[in-house]
C-alpha cells in the first residue's frame, strides 16, 4: 500500500529551529517585570527577522543552497504503509520510504474527503506535528503556501489553543493541507487521548471561521502506539 506524507525534511527542520528557539527563549529570559519582558519583547524584535530569513531559505530550496547542507524540493511522497492498526476511528501506522520512516496516527471517519493526523518522524519522536488534509478534485500543478491564518483549537470543552495554520498544496498531490504552527503541542496530544471530539476553527476575515470536528475515539490508542513505534525505532 502507499500513502502520501506531505512534511519533507524542510519543514521538519523549520519545526525542530522553531521549537528549540521557543524553549531557549523561555529557559534563559523567563520575564518576570514589565522591564523583563520589554527586554525580551526588544530581543525577539531583533531575532524574528534572522527567523523570518531562515524560514524563508527553507522555504526555498534555491535559497536553501547558501546554507551548509542542501535541502529536497517541496513535493509530497508517496510512502509504504507498514504495520497498520486500527483503534475506533483512528489508525496508527509506520511510513517508509527508503531509509526514511514517519510514524502517523490519523482519523479518517468524521469526513469522507479529510483526515487529522499526528506524525512523528524517526530520531526526533519528541517533536510531534498535527496536519489536515482535504482531498481536492484535481491534482496540483504545483507546490505553494496558499496562505497562513489564525486558527484555534479545542478538546471538548477544555482550553482554546491558540494557533497559526499554513495552507499548503503540494505538485502532483491532490490534497490541500493545514499545518498548525503549536506552542506546547505534547498538552493537545495528551488532551486528544482522552477526548472525545477535538474542534478546529480557522478564522477567514469577514466571513464566518471555517470550522471541522474529528473524532477521538480510539485516539489514545493511536496516539500511543504511534509514539511507541517512533521510539523503539529510534
Amino acid at each position: 500500500m502507499k500513502y502520501s506524507l506531505d512534511f519533507p525534511l524542510y519543514r521538519l527542520l523549520f519545526h525542530i529551529f522553531s521549537t528549540i528557539y521557543r524553549k531557549i527563549s523561555a529557559l534563559v529570559f523567563c520575564p518576570r517585570t514589565s522591564d523583563d519582558r520589554l527586554r525580551v519583547f526588544l530581543i525577539v524584535g531583533l531575532l524574528m527577522p534572522l527567523m523570518s530569513r531562515f524560514s524563508s531559505a527553507l522555504a526555498y530550496p534555491a535559497l536553501g543552497a547558501a546554507l551548509l547542507f542542501s535541502l529536497p524540493s517541496a513535493h509530497a511522497a508517496s510512502f509504504n504503509i507498514e504495520d497498520d492498526q486500527t483503534h475506533g476511528r483512528w489508525q496508527s501506522m509506520a511510513l517508509t520510504l527508503g531509509d526514511e520512516r514517519h510514524f502517523r496516527a490519523v482519523e479518517t471517519h468524521s469526513y469522507s474527503d479529510a483526515t487529522l493526523s499526528v506524525n512523528a518522524t524517526q530520531g526526533v519522536c519528541d517533536l510531534p506535528w498535527l496536519e489536515m488534509r482535504v482531498e481536492l478534485e484535481d491534482y496540483q500543478g504545483e507546490s505553494r503556501t496558499l496562505n497562513k491564518v489564525p486558527a484555534r483549537l479545542r478538546v471538548d470543552r477544555r482550553e482554546l489553543t491558540n494557533s497559526v495554520a499554513e495552507f499548503i498544496t503540494e505538485r502532483g498531490d491532490n490534497g490541500f493541507y493545514a499545518h498548525f504552527y503549536l506552542d506546547d503541542i505534547d498538552q493537545l496530544v495528551t488532551d486528544m487521548s482522552d477526548g472525545e471530539q477535538v474542534f478546529l476553527a480557522f478564522d477567514q476575515g469577514d466571513e464566518d471561521p471555517w470550522y471541522m470536528t474529528f473524532d477521538l475515539e480510539g485516539a489514545g490508542e493511536a496516539l500511543a502506539r504511534m509514539q511507541r513505534l517512533c521510539r523503539d525505532a529510534s
